[in-house]
């Protein structure tokens, strides 16, 4: 497969990510014992972090990324087991996570095969 098709996948699945991580602390389930604020900063700024060259598709970012996407896989593997409520966001985010994490890892992979 091209390379493009993996970096793609990786993209789509970062914004969903951002997307469903910006809303489930402020829309869909906002906590009542932590500031939005912090919680907003706690969870979304190591997406943040290697977005710049991960959206320019450099390899280094792609694979950092990667790394990244591990934490949300466990984050969400925890909520699914711990909280009931909102097992769906958390498979959710399992799920964007791992396609994130693919996306990036088979990216990587076929550009050292290609260069």
């Amino acid at each position: 497969m091209k390379k493009q098709y993996f970096y793609w996948l990786a993209i789509t699945a970062f914004l969903g990510l951002f997307g469903l991580l910006m809303l489930w602390q402020t829309v869909l389930s906002p906590s009542i014992k932590f500031p939005i604020a912090l919680l907003l900063l706690l969870n979304i700024t190591p997406l943040l972090i290697p977005m710049r060259g991960f959206l320019n598709g450099d390899k280094k970012s792609c694979s950092w990324m990667a790394y990244i996407s591990l934490f949300y896989l466990i984050h969400g593997a925890v909520e699914c087991y711990a909280n009931a409520d909102e097992r769906w966001l958390a498979g959710l985010e399992v799920f964007l996570s791992l396609q994130l994490f693919f996306g990036a890892a088979f990216y990587v992979r076929a550009f050292n095969h290609h260069a």
